[in-house]
């Protein structure tokens, strides 16, 4: 079987959720019958070889929102080239996000004459993102209806958003199979790393803090998280491990919240040592959670891998993967920062028994190695052509 990846910058994975989604699954291999192959955003076209995974690298101009575009068209043809070029068979093209649902008309009669498989994954909904405009939202909705029209099969992670395909999407009757990111529960050092003491003590980091980590968007949550930090009065920092850029939405997030003054709140930038970033998981007293577009958040995973305590927006996706494990608050005033000043007067048996649960979570739902067997089963049934319309993940029993 030949896997041809696609959608996501590439790996190694030094980006996000896709990226290191891509990765896990690549290089966590099970079955040897498997050739996996993964599309690569960069300068110039080439190809290289990571931990066994074929890499091929696509040359993508730096034009905003229309080179992720490009990227996956050009990623597609590419694919296509390779599996004509070899004479390949039992293949699955993989396509992350539903960027070029209009462009793939263009390519069914192809795809359907070499017998490949195509498979979407939608990624929530991106025509909800606040970065943009109209008419790029428009195009997204158009996209994503178009990909899940073309595929052969779509795969969700999470039930809501395999829930919301074969709702607005009825009449195309479109299988759909459930199979969720995963996280790894990290050891716990007895003393901490000598990278996360000279991080935490270069930034002037109390003991015991809160932690968010995530994309500098407004759908995140950002206004009502660093409102309601400020006005719970807790001595604690608040560390945000973001992007963080002084842009507009940063001057308009200061101008509603004041965060600047406030100098328990620390933006820390972004942290790409993932054993540095375990370690500032681990020792934070508290990860806060804003996101709510999107299904399973990576970085929700690896904080109920890694966090004692998880408080959560409550929206649908976040109830699905924390279920009972984590605290929830709502964008009501008050809301948040009252349930801040509750927990931290919790016992600390109430506090252990939260965390037990989200380890528990992770190891019997999220574990990388359960989704990388899940998708690996997938992808032979497809292959046989054996799967049924809707493929279940053991979360969703």
């Amino acid at each position: 079987m030949h896997i041809f990846i696609i959608g996501s910058k590439g790996i190694p994975a030094n980006y996000g959720g896709f990226e290191t989604f891509v990765e896990k699954l690549t290089t966590w291999r099970q079955d040897s019958r498997i050739h996996y192959h993964v599309s690569c955003m960069a300068d110039e076209d080439s190809e290289f070889d990571f931990k066994g995974v074929h890499c091929f690298q696509i040359k993508t101009p730096k034009i905003g929102s229309a080179a992720p575009v490009i990227y996956d068209l050009r990623s597609l043809q590419e694919s296509l080239r390779y599996i004509e070029k070899h004479g390949l068979k039992n293949c699955i093209i993989y396509i992350c996000a539903c960027r070029i649902g209009p462009f793939l008309l263009f390519f069914k009669d192809k795809l359907r004459q070499r017998n490949i498989k195509l498979l979407v994954n939608p990624d929530g909904h991106e025509w909800l993102r606040s970065k943009w405009n109209i008419l790029i939202k428009q195009y997204w909705k158009i996209s994503e209806r178009l990909c899940v029209k073309t595929a052969d099969h779509v795969v969700c992670d999470s039930k809501a958003i395999e829930d919301y395909i074969h709702t607005r999407y009825a009449a195309y009757n479109k299988a759909t199979a459930f199979i969720p990111y995963g996280a790894i529960i990290s050891p716990q050092r007895q003393w901490p790393a000598r990278a996360f003491i000279e991080w935490k003590k270069r930034l002037r980091i109390s003991d015991s803090y809160y932690l968010i980590v995530g994309r500098f968007v407004p759908e995140n949550n950002y206004e009502v998280m660093l409102r309601e930090f400020i006005a719970s009065n807790s001595n604690r920092d608040l560390v945000i491990v973001t992007n963080v850029e002084k842009n507009k939405f940063y001057r308009k997030l200061d101008a509603s919240t004041a965060f600047s003054t406030c100098p328990r709140i620390k933006f820390v930038g972004t942290v790409y040592d993932e054993e540095l970033l375990t370690a500032i998981r681990q020792n934070a007293f508290a990860y806060l959670h804003g996101h709510e577009v999107g299904g399973t958040n990576p970085s929700l995973l690896e904080a109920m891998a890694n966090t004692p305590l998880n408080i959560l927006l409550d929206v649908v996706f976040n109830r699905e993967v924390a279920g009972d494990s984590a605290l929830f608050f709502s964008k009501k005033p008050g809301s948040l920062s009252n349930l801040l000043k509750q927990v931290e007067q919790l016992p600390p048996r109430q506090i252990s028994w939260l965390t037990t649960a989200a380890k528990t979570r992770i190891r019997e739902i999220y574990s990388w190695e359960l989704v990388v067997k899940e998708y690996e089963a997938f992808f032979a049934a497809v292959i046989d052509s054996t799967p049924a319309a809707t493929h279940e993940h053991p979360a969703s029993g």
